[in-house]
């Protein structure tokens, strides 16, 4: 616990970034329109992209166990990600396809 609170301590204004960045993110999300779901969704795909590359060159430098399971993890989660945004944009524009 003590390792826990000077770690905590000596990164306290990043963390309260980070902190700030998640509550900023969950209330500018929330007040999208759907008009405009699709072309961020096109945007966070390019930037998750980036996202998986950082995660790899992470992934190759590290040197513990923990870092090795966090950085798999982020691989996973952000392919996910990526994947899943191009499901939905795809399905999106399915819609303003002519009909046969």
């Amino acid at each position: 616990m003590e390792q826990f609170s000077e770690f905590f301590m000596q990164h306290r204004e990043a963390i309260f970034i980070v902190i700030l960045s998640i509550f900023l993110g969950i209330e500018v999300i929330s007040h999208v329109p759907a008009i405009l779901h699709t072309p961020l969704m096109s945007g966070a795909n390019a930037i998750h992209g980036v996202v998986i590359i950082g995660a790899i060159i992470v992934l190759g430098h590290a040197d513990t166990t923990g870092a090795l399971i966090l950085g798999f993890l982020a691989v996973v989660l952000g392919t996910l990600n990526v994947v899943g945004g191009f499901v939905v944009t795809d399905r999106m524009l399915e819609m303003f396809k002519k009909k046969k």
